[in-house]
């Protein structure tokens, strides 16, 4: 794609989220209103009060903040045991024939429990194929319905801690299971109906099908790894990676229910492919247009949430300039990564390439540069980790955009829910910086915020830096960090901090060429995974509580407006400066002296 397609596809995809912004917005006010009603009741409302019948649940009582957060706890433990379950018994399980056509084993204790936390968590990190592991049934039970709740619990989150900021005087804040029910019902499940569908009509497959096998004309012998009885890489005694012959003359062509994983899978944010290629493999990804309603669909319930913010506030403005700060941050990174990757690597060019052609490795020649560019900087700025190109491919500046976003906590529209509740920590050290400048206690929409929730914001803040930085040293000083690595130098470094900054943001993407699906490095991979969701979540509870709790003071001459440019641009200053303070030694060390590197002319990076 030429350099006026880009920028007419840029323009066309921030003019339709804009567009959508507003209605989706309203929508949302009326799903996440317990007493709401929506053009869905008739047909939804007898489901929802019969799961209320059933569940025990009291629609109309509300809930104290520490009991919304258990009630959370609760819930994600049971299903995130109940997914674990389901993957050990895989081969056991009812249907076999019908679910488990290709006859896969049940999956190993480590790999499960990286599995379970990962989708319990909305990071849908894996490490494993999933056309080469997951059966029909935990694909579509185990998995997606995972991604169903993930999704639901963080807008319920936001939800939360919008209304603590809405409210003042009260003790609750919401009722997690009616919203948990709200959302799936009214929200989720809908619009993924049609959006399946939408997939569907673009060629994605839906079917119960056995896997069909293709034979190739030319018969390859490829070196594959080794593996022990327990299924793990056997290394030698130097400690390399033991490799067998093996002749490849067929090809397995995967079938399955894929389209209705893959409109969750990208509307919740989720992003765990049902392929391992993900996006970029033809069944999940097959055209252009399916490629950009799937760009389209991981910012649009994000975006959506800034406009129900303003809302719910009754400062629409305030809203907008949240939205603004995030679009602002999205472009910044599109055009860093996008002039990147358009420039090429000039080792390749000295060998011949042509530099137009910009850096083509890793990426799907049906979307090419700009598309590729703009996919890994959607899905790095949401927590959905669906990928359309090889992040590991990228040039050294260009891959530090998508790690970087991700370690700005993917406040960048990011998550649903997630995304603004993250982005709200944000405003809230905004403000405090805001106060301290003119001398006075910081107030935020007519409310005091004191040392107990500039604590608890900073706790959200240090929980991310300690969880990404502390595992990835780790890593870096123990043999098992170090037996995973495909690349040595900056880029193997860069490949193990990507990935706990990714397992701890919660995004799942990769950069691929670490060998993760070892012991430790699932077992650790998980850990950072439950702390990223969980340790933030619960501090974020605490702030939505002890701003519902408080009064209402007038503004005064010295409150600090939170609408407008001067208020949208100390929040991306914010953003930033917290960033880059927590991150750039460690980025220094990996893509940027990468790129050096490149300039220099080392191939070895």
């Amino acid at each position: 794609m030429n350099a006026t397609l880009g920028w007419i596809q840029l323009a066309l995809y921030l003019g339709l989220l804009l567009v959508i912004t507003k209605p989706l917005g309203l929508y949302l006010l009326q799903v996440l209103d317990a007493r709401g009603r929506t053009w869905l009741d008739p047909i939804v409302g007898p489901f929802e009060r019969l799961t209320y019948r059933l569940g025990g649940v009291d629609r109309n009582k509300e809930q104290h903040w520490k009991q919304y957060t258990i009630s959370m706890l609760i819930f994600s433990l049971v299903t995130m045991l109940v997914t674990y379950a389901m993957l050990r018994l895989q081969a056991l399980l009812p249907l076999q024939h019908l679910l488990n056509p290709q006859g896969f084993s049940a999956v190993g204790d480590h790999l499960a429990f990286d599995t379970a936390a990962s989708f319990t968590t909305n990071t849908n990190w894996q490490s494993y194929g999933g056309e080469s592991t997951m059966s029909y049934l935990s694909q579509m039970v185990a998995l997606a319905s995972q991604n169903f709740f993930s999704a639901a619990v963080g807008i319920a989150i936001a939800a939360a801690l919008v209304r603590g900021i809405a409210r003042h005087c009260a003790d609750t804040v919401g009722n997690f299971w009616v919203d948990l029910v709200r959302i799936t019902y009214y929200l989720l499940l809908p619009i993924c109906l049609v959006f399946a569908i939408f997939l569907i009509s673009q060629g994605m497959i839906q079917n119960f099908k056995a896997y069909d096998a293709a034979a190739l004309t030319e018969k390859e012998t490829i070196q594959v790894p080794k593996n022990d009885a327990n299924g793990n890489p056997m290394k030698d005694a130097q400690g390399n990676a033991i490799t067998v012959p093996q002749v490849v003359d067929t090809q397995s062509i995967p079938e399955g229910p894929m389209a209705s994983q893959m409109a969750i899978k990208m509307l919740g944010t989720n992003g765990g492919g049902y392929t391992n290629a993900n996006a970029a493999h033809p069944f999940e990804n097959p055209t252009p247009f399916s490629n950009f309603i799937q760009m389209l669909s991981i910012f649009a319930i994000p975006s959506a949430m800034t406009f129900y913010l303003g809302r719910m506030v009754k400062s629409p403005g305030h809203g907008w300039s949240v939205w603004a700060a995030m679009a602002l941050l999205f472009l910044a990174g599109f055009f860093i990564c996008w002039h990147y990757e358009a420039a090429g690597n000039p080792i390749l060019t000295q060998l011949g390439v042509n530099p137009a052609d910009g850096n083509m490795e890793g990426k799907e020649v049906r979307f090419g540069i700009t598309n590729s560019a703009l996919f890994a900087t959607i899905t790095t700025d949401a927590s959905c980790g669906a990928v359309n190109s090889m992040h590991d491919s990228f040039t050294p500046l260009g891959g530090l955009v998508p790690l970087f976003n991700i370690e700005l906590g993917e406040v960048v529209f990011g998550g649903v829910g997630a995304g603004l509740y993250g982005m709200l920590v944000f405003v809230i050290v905004a403000v405090f910086i805001a106060g301290l400048m003119v001398g006075r206690t910081p107030e935020y929409l007519g409310k005091k915020i004191q040392s107990f929730e500039v604590k608890m914001s900073m706790l959200v803040l240090l929980v991310l830096a300690m969880d990404i930085l502390g595992f990835t040293a780790w890593a870096c000083v123990s043999d098992w960090g170090k037996a995973g690595l495909n690349n040595q130098g900056p880029h193997g470094f860069s490949e193990m901090l990507y990935a706990y900054s990714s397992v701890t943001g919660n995004n799942g993407s990769a950069f691929a060429g670490l060998t993760a699906s070892t012991y430790w490095y699932d077992t650790t991979l998980a850990i950072g995974m439950l702390i990223g969701r969980f340790l933030m979540i619960v501090p974020i509870m605490a702030i939505a509580g002890s701003l519902a709790a408080k009064k209402l003071i007038p503004a005064g001459p010295g409150s600090f407006p939170v609408s407008g440019a001067t208020f949208t641009f100390l929040l991306i200053g914010t953003v930033l400066l917290v960033g880059a303070l927590n991150f750039l030694p460690a980025l220094a060390l990996g893509p940027i002296v990468e790129h050096f590197l490149m300039l220099a002319g080392n191939k070895l990076f």
